[in-house]
């Protein structure tokens, strides 16, 4: 099977973000989202029908609202789309008492009590992964970058794999689930990757390896069609991009931007050494999972593996790090100010910290922790 690849203007960013909706009394979720979707397209039919990228659609479930810019060319761009976007859904969901719940999970809701969009491919999802399948209460921020060449598909996904556990750390934000804190940062990473087409990528040596595994995977029914390997890291050929898409639902559009802007400079920086003919060295496939782990499970106080030769460091320290050689990038990218945003999570704690926190200041109460994301996600605070 021979896959073609977009060509895309470099560094380009398309987001989305998957937001839920909750009663604004009780802070529970509830199943409202393809209404409220379909009411604000009746104000802005052009958001549904923007070619086969809609920027307001249905998700797996029907609390669920995803916002989906378009080509940005700047962080800035995008986060004033999302913005727009949100504030629409207000209109609709404010005089119904609702509010926007943004985070990984939401701390108390069950899943048995989660309805499922009616849509044959959400339907053959639950059917093929039944236990797992039906505990998708997931909700996640993804952001695709541009690439102006198929030569740096892979490259480019392999670096960003190193800096996996510091994207997921800055973003962890589901703690709880079910109303039990879990002892993770994020619980939603270790949710997700129970689905057999998710999970962290294979390594690809060369565009050919790519193509020989998704046919494969089509001919043995593992998936239908290209888009169903839902990796943690892939390339989207149609759109000429690498998708990070493992980064947990972010409570505010600040921190929104922050993750953009980290994963844009970081993809822009690998592209360019790739260009140079430095292709990055890729860290071992058990250096990788344990990174994983370990982000998910300590969050910012996670020690990452940050070399082949098993060279480790604290994440935070590697993190200041970063960020310094990556301020020029972002000079050049125009997203210096939203980088910087990236330092205030490191002050200020991720969302798994806060969601903590709120729980110990109100004697475990879940309901205090829900409604004080619903507060944070409509002032950005």
């Amino acid at each position: 099977m021979e896959i073609s690849f977009a060509r895309s203007h470099q560094s380009t960013l398309g987001v989305e973000w998957e937001i839920a909706l909750v009663d604004g009394t009780t802070g529970d979720l509830v199943p409202r989202g393809r209404e409220t979707f379909e009411a604000v397209l009746e104000a802005h039919p052009a958001w549904g029908t923007d070619g086969d990228h809609p920027h307001l659609t249905g998700e797996f479930l029907l609390n669920t609202v995803e916002l989906v810019t378009g080509v940005c060319r700047d962080v800035a761009h995008s986060t004033e789309q999302l913005s727009t976007m949100l504030d629409e859904i207000r209109k609709v969901t404010d005089p119904q008492g609702l509010e926007v719940f943004a985070a990984g999970t939401h701390p108390f809701a069950r899943w048995q009590d989660q309805q499922v969009t009616d849509k044959q491919r959400y339907h053959k999802l639950v059917d093929r992964a039944q236990y797992w399948g039906r505990q998708m209460v997931i909700y996640g921020v993804h952001v695709h970058v541009g690439l102006d060449s198929r030569a740096k598909a892979l490259p480019v996904l392999d670096g960003l794999l190193t800096y996996y556990p510091h994207l997921l750390a800055l973003s962890a934000n589901s703690p709880f689930w079910a109303g039990e804190d879990t002892g993770y940062a994020s619980q939603r990473s270790m949710i997700f990757q129970q689905l057999s087409t998710a999970g962290l990528p294979y390594h690809f040596p060369s565009w050919d390896a790519y193509e020989q595994c998704i046919t494969d995977m089509i001919a043995t029914g593992i998936i239908e069609e290209m888009s169903e390997a839902r990796w943690d890291v892939r390339p989207v050929p149609r759109l000429g991009t690498d998708e990070v898409r493992f980064c947990d639902g972010l409570s505010t559009l600040w921190e929104v931007g922050a993750l953009t802007a980290l994963t844009q400079c970081l993809a822009e920086s690998i592209s360019r050494d790739v260009e140079a003919g430095r292709p990055p060295a890729r860290l071992k496939p058990w250096h990788i999972q344990e990174n994983k782990w370990r982000a998910a499970r300590y969050g910012l106080d996670a020690e990452v593996i940050t070399d082949p030769r098993n060279i480790e460091r604290d994440l935070r320290e590697d993190l200041t790090a970063l960020l310094d050689r990556l301020e020029p990038v972002a000079a050049q990218l125009g997203c210096s100010r939203e980088l910087a945003d990236v330092e205030r999570i490191l002050q200020e704690g991720a969302g798994y910290q806060r969601q903590r926190a709120v729980a110990r200041a109100h004697d475990g109460d879940l309901h205090a922790v829900a409604l004080d994301i619903v507060r944070r996600t409509r002032e950005n605070d």
